[in-house]
């Protein structure tokens, strides 16, 4: 196909995973044709192989922990979970992993989608390899948005294609659980990963490299307090420790680690990191490098490339889903601007077209048993960035409503307070149930609200939200 013969369209977005798919949404909103090209399935990673599937397989094994530190309801949850059923509805999660719901959804929006692999062919072009084998060439007026997700960083170990280890995808599609489970990593696929498994029967060892211990990324005492309940659900922690080389014998895979441990296991999980999808979309023909993180500013649009737009893991800002989704709402607000002329973007702090959340409110929700979430700045971070802070620190379990949550409850909350402008810089909470309220913190940090303002936010009792109220206590006496 010639350059003559391509399709126009005003907006095209290689990727129609969550973060594609908004994108469009926006872009078709604002009046504009949009074509969306996907090589897997419409729905991408979260729908079929990480956020969903993921949660169905943790959510029986918190709502059993919870209901065993509960009298009167505990001596009824003794047996093992029902694996099989959790991973029946699983599978009901990714529809079985077929498509045609998030299909229709883009046809109701009004956007095309083209299936295959689509790789840029120069400025404000798309070529899509169509799985029959045709090519079909895509052209944009205004915008190219490249949502291609990321994937598993794999170590360079010799031989371990050949012992066929699991990523994180063969962790959330697995259709057993195997006997014994060796998981690479310490961070919230491994750490959640291990929670999972470990509940619906395998025996878990968890191999972290490094002594920073788990979630490393978070304040220390969420990884503290993960490991502590890991450790007493029977999954084996080891840190300090890397996989020097893997083999399998048999069906048998051994991990030997740099202290000349031989770990054996039916499966192993390599949860170390990701990897931009940017190797075969055609970087190299719009001068990028192949596989390299697109960095963007702050309307997502890719640096010295005025109609190219990375959007979600690809730019390395914050990999999560729903920032990325957060940021395809800004960069196809940004996008319809830009094509109707607007000669000045909102593209100041918290503008309409600037994802700054990305740099000061990121949330985050680790499912464990407890779980750990968080918001903002940790307090290493707000000292490194320069703000003058102090970390006022809670005691979960001394909040009512966490007493009434279950009996032995432990948690604790952590309130990073900027010490000169009075606002909150950051949050964490750890405890069973508390990936719920992290949203009232996100509020608090996004809006910058004043702690003045905060007092006369008045949290309901008997409720775990009344930690609000400890922490803006603890802060004015100390």
């Amino acid at each position: 196909m010639t350059q003559s013969d391509s399709i126009a369209y005003d907006v095209v977005v290689i990727g129609a995973g969550p973060v594609g798919e908004n994108v469009a949404d926006r872009t078709r909103a604002a009046g504009l044709s949009t074509a969306i090209v996907e090589s897997e399935l419409v729905g991408g990673e979260c729908s079929y192989w990480a956020c969903m599937p993921s949660k169905a397989l943790l959510r029986p094994v918190l709502a059993r922990a919870d209901a065993r530190r509960l009298p009167g309801l505990s001596r009824s949850v003794r047996d093992p979970l029902d694996t099989a059923a959790v991973l029946a509805r699983r599978d009901e999660y990714t529809s079985h992993w077929k498509d045609d719901g998030q299909v229709q959804w883009v046809e109701g929006i009004g956007a095309d989608l083209y299936r295959g692999q689509g790789r840029l062919a120069g400025p404000r072009t798309v070529e899509v390899a169509v799985p029959d084998g045709t090519r079909r060439v895509l052209t944009a007026r205004h915008a190219v948005a490249v949502c291609t997700g990321s994937g598993t960083a794999l170590p360079g170990l010799p031989g371990l294609a050949e012992v066929r280890p699991w990523t994180s995808r063969e962790a959330t599609s697995a259709k057993s659980a195997p006997g014994r489970l060796i998981v690479v990593g310490g961070g919230v696929v491994a750490v959640e990963m291990a929670t999972a498994w470990q509940a619906l029967g395998s025996r878990v060892t968890l191999l972290v490299r490094g002594n920073d211990g788990l979630l490393a990324r978070m304040e220390p005492f969420a990884g503290e307090l993960v490991a502590e309940a890991l450790t007493e659900a029977g999954v084996d922690i080891r840190t300090g420790t890397s996989v020097e080389s893997v083999k399998r014998e048999g069906g048998t895979v051994v991990a030997v680690t740099d202290t000349g441990d031989r770990v054996e296991a039916d499966e192993i999980l390599f949860a170390t990191g990701r990897v931009p999808r940017t190797d075969d979309i055609g970087l190299d023909t719009v001068g990028l490098e192949p596989g390299s993180w697109l960095p963007v500013d702050d309307s997502l649009r890719v640096e010295g490339h005025d109609w190219l737009y990375a959007v979600g893991d690809v730019n390395h800002r914050a990999l999560l889903t729903h920032q990325g989704k957060y940021q395809a709402r800004i960069a196809g607000a940004a996008i319809a601007a830009r094509a109707s002329g607007v000669p000045d973007l909102d593209s100041g702090p918290w503008g309409a077209h600037a994802a700054t959340a990305d740099h000061d409110a990121v949330p985050q929700v680790v499912f464990t048993d407890p779980e750990a979430a968080s918001v903002g700045l940790t307090l290493a971070e707000a000292e490194q960035a320069g703000h003058r802070v102090r970390a006022v620190d809670v005691d979960l379990a001394t909040v009512a409503g966490a007493s009434l949550y279950g009996e032995g409850y432990k948690g604790r909350a952590r309130m990073v307070v900027d010490l000169e402008d009075e606002i909150v810089r950051g949050v964490t909470f750890v405890g069973p149930g508390v990936g719920e309220m992290i949203h009232s913190a996100t509020v608090a940090v996004a809006g910058r609200v004043p702690i003045s303002r905060l007092w006369h936010a008045v949290p309901s009792y008997p409720t775990i939200s009344e930690v609000w109220l400890r922490l803006l206590e603890t802060y004015r006496d100390n």
